[in-house]
């Protein structure tokens, strides 16, 4: 008798009258709400619009999907199209089924499509919505308990996952909760990446490029760990070759990019800071301040106050610091005065 397991739901979908509410999609749709969000308030901090995460996330989300669907197809393409199979199926995103690598190299094209819309660069994006998407996946893998997928080999720890769907080949039982080892991978990528931007500064790419690498470093051994039927290559499942080589590209870009350009972004949307949400207003003296970010000669960051002030008062006291035009003025009044007295005298 076993003590203690994490059960599995009774059904994955539950029906409010004819519409069915799928676990699956649930848990897909929160992920990307709380990736928004969380990518919105980075991307203010750093100086952004707020609702710009939102308007490139409307390209982004659905070239992920496609991109996710497209790599799961392609890569278990006997599911779909092998003898006795229904090829229409490949269709059905909520029976389970998105592969992250797929959804990530779609989704930043469909990123870069809206950045590029909305005058962003798409380094400074990717790096504010980086542990966001961490998140997004952490709560998508619960997906997969709902469909009772993805599981690892059989044990009988106390925290095994109890499987009871014979449909699809399983083979009731209790096994690894992979799908949870994967979730808790992807929180504490999320908070590394958090950590590492405040204490680094990261920019141009780097806290992506490290979400990337954190990942891929927890999903290689994950996947090794999974029992489920996938393509090898020299004995090994194809996405753990998939995580090794795109865990290589992520680390050399992130050495690389911190040696060209180190720091971070001073500006990540033009205009932005001309809005009326940076109010620099001193009542006192009515003046106006800003502040612009330069570098000096030796490349280190200065800033500079620039300073709109009210116009001086009329006076009958003419300001001895006029604008020139108003100097090239006074010999054409002298001149004047001289002609009017000599015509006077010539009246007088």
């Amino acid at each position: 008798m076993e003590l203690a397991y994490i059960p599995s739901p009774s059904r994955g979908v539950l029906y409010l009258g004819p519409v069915p509410l799928r676990g699956y999609a649930f848990c897909i749709i929160i992920g990307v709400f709380v990736a928004v969000w969380l990518g919105n308030k980075r991307w203010v901090a750093r100086g952004g619009r707020p609702g710009t995460v939102a308007d490139i996330a409307v390209w982004a989300v659905p070239f992920g999907l496609v991109g996710g669907r497209l790599y799961h197809v392609i890569t278990d393409y006997e599911l779909y199209f092998s003898p006795g199979r229904d090829w229409v199926d490949a269709f059905k995103v909520w029976e389970g089924g998105l592969g992250i690598w797929g959804a990530i190299a779609l989704g930043a094209v469909g990123a870069w499509i809206g950045a590029r819309r909305m005058g962003v660069a798409l380094p400074a994006y990717a790096d504010a919505v980086a542990p966001g998407i961490a998140f997004a996946q952490a709560i998508g893998r619960w997906g997969n308990w709902f469909n009772q997928e993805l599981y690892g080999h059989e044990t009988h720890l106390p925290w095994a996952l109890h499987i009871t769907s014979s449909e699809g080949g399983r083979v009731p039982g209790y096994y690894h909760p992979t799908f949870l080892y994967e979730s808790l991978w992807c929180v504490g990528v999320g908070l590394l990446v958090i950590w590492a931007d405040r204490r680094f500064k990261l920019g141009h790419g780097r806290a992506f490029a490290l979400y990337v690498a954190a990942y891929c470093a927890g999903r290689a051994w994950i996947e090794y760990m999974r029992v489920d039927d996938a393509h090898h290559i020299l004995g090994v499942r194809l996405n753990v070759w998939t995580a090794v080589v795109v865990f290589v590209l992520a680390v050399t870009y992130l050495v690389l990019c911190a040696r060209r350009r180190p720091g971070r972004e001073e500006v990540v949307e033009p205009g932005a800071l001309d809005g009326p949400a940076e109010d620099g207003t001193d009542t006192a003296d009515g003046e106006t301040k800003a502040e612009v970010g330069t570098k000096d000669g030796d490349g280190d960051e200065a800033k500079v106050d620039v300073t709109k002030a009210e116009k001086p008062e009329k006076s009958g006291k003419a300001d001895p610091e006029d604008s020139p035009a108003d100097s090239d003025t006074e010999p054409k009044a002298e001149a004047a005065g001289v002609k009017d007295t000599a015509e006077s005298g010539k009246k007088g």
